[in-house]
């Protein structure tokens, strides 16, 4: 049997597969962050309608960055922000103008 060949990883990439072999990487993953993760996971999986939605190309490539930033799929932050919103528990930030 042939092993396929890995492909070529950038240095960035090498190190960081050589401390993940070595098992120093470690989760920055808090109980709070895991707790909120665990509700808007709860929150997605209830869903039972599809809706279609219009948004500035800014707005959606926004909404893609920040789902990224997250790890999870774009669609999850757009329902668990939706979901925060109308649950009274989505926290607005000041602007600090």
């Amino acid at each position: 049997m042939t092993i396929p060949s890995s492909p070529k990883l950038e240095p960035e990439d090498q190190q960081l597969l050589a401390d993940f072999e070595a098992g120093e990487l470690r989760s920055v993953a808090t109980p709070a962050l895991l707790s909120q993760l665990l509700n808007a996971a709860k929150a997605t999986s209830l869903k039972d309608q599809r809706i279609n939605i219009r948004l500035s190309s800014a707005d959606l490539q926004a909404i893609r960055i920040r789902a990224m930033q997250e790890g999870i799929p774009f669609q999850t932050l757009i329902s668990s922000v939706l979901h925060k919103y109308v649950s009274g528990t989505l926290e607005e930030r000041s602007t600090g103008s």
